[in-house]
């Protein structure tokens, strides 16, 4: 075979496969979207959650790792808290010794109230007595002065047991305290979600806001995506839309607007060409329903990309291609 044929073949090839590929384009391009509804990319995203620690200190045990579900309220670290229980031991300890120096305050009280009922009656007998001329002036201003004085002693002891109540209170306020310490020092997820991160391990100190594990909320689940104004400023809160991800096209997730930028903005770099990045745009937010979220959790996975379809029009029927169709559970 000559030179010539060879190159007379080889663009028959060529010409075959570029027929071959532009069937194969026309035959699986998407539908063209009809009015009244628009498209953006982004990527799946939940919202994070990073679990620290509140006060300084040394990491007990760390109960889940990267991959694990887990629900609200559940412990997945602790924190050494044998300082903490020391503390508490003395606060209580310090709680105990109030209420006695309450008691005896309380007591010295008792006894004042007699000695100036006593000198009371003493000083009312001596004004009878000086009176009638049986004792002298002299006697009866020593009567009056132990009067006073007892009724002051009344007014420094009731004064003591003041200052031991507030000593308990104290003593009280620190244990409380300490108890809540030792509360905050088992870590627990404040939400039902997915281990993103262990970030720490058994052992090490950490500062106060030192982070253990982080986590994704998988009830907090959205696409985010950016569209000019003149779509944005029609499209109203609470919209339907339907996210569709590049790596599961077969499948088109249900969703609705949960925000859209009061502000324009610059595209983000993430849009490759130079002249989309020049426009201004607002930012949308397609949520997924939680209650789905729930039922796919072992599913969900952030940073997915996609493309997001918002329904502006409310009046527009979605087309067949965007109808919910949910992979098997």
């Amino acid at each position: 075979m000559n030179t010539k044929s060879r190159k007379w073949i080889l663009v028959a090839v060529l010409s075959v496969a570029a027929a071959g590929a532009g069937i194969a384009w026309w035959w699986l391009r998407p539908a063209p979207l009809p009015p009244g509804f628009a498209v953006g990319n982004g990527r799946i995203e939940a919202t994070q959650i990073d679990i620290a620690t509140k006060l300084a200190g040394r990491i007990k045990e760390v109960l889940v790792n990267e991959g694990d579900f887990v629900e609200a309220e559940q412990v997945v670290a602790r924190m050494d808290t044998q300082v903490l229980e020391a503390e508490l031991r003395q606060a209580e300890a310090q709680v105990s010794q109030a209420r006695n120096a309450v008691d005896t305050a309380k007591a010295v009280v008792a006894q004042r109230e007699s000695e100036l009922t006593f000198a009371q009656n003493t000083l009312k007998r001596s004004e009878d007595l000086v009176q009638k001329g049986f004792i002298s002036p002299q006697k009866l201003d020593a009567d009056r002065m132990a009067m006073q004085t007892a009724k002051a002693g009344l007014v420094a002891a009731r004064s003591l047991v003041v200052q031991a109540q507030s000593a308990i209170d104290a003593a009280q306020a620190t244990a409380e305290r300490i108890k809540a310490d030792l509360d905050d020092s088992v870590l627990k997820a404040p939400r039902a979600g997915r281990i993103q991160y262990r970030l720490a391990e058994p052992g090490e100190v950490l500062p106060a806001g030192g982070k253990v594990v982080s986590m994704l909320d998988l009830s907090d689940v959205y696409m985010t995506v950016f569209l000019p104004e003149i779509t944005a400023g029609r499209l109203a809160i609470g919209a339907p839309a339907r996210i569709v991800l590049d790596l599961a096209p077969q499948y088109v997730i249900p969703a609705k607007v949960s925000f859209v930028a009061a502000e324009a903005q610059f595209t983000p770099k993430t849009v490759e060409t130079t002249a989309e990045r020049q426009k201004l745009v607002f930012r949308v937010k397609a949520q997924i329903d939680p209650e789905l979220l729930r039922k796919y959790r072992t599913r969900v996975k952030a940073g997915l990309p996609g493309l997001t379809y918002v329904q502006v029009n409310p009046n527009a029927p979605w087309p067949a291609n965007l109808e919910v169709k949910l992979p098997p559970t």
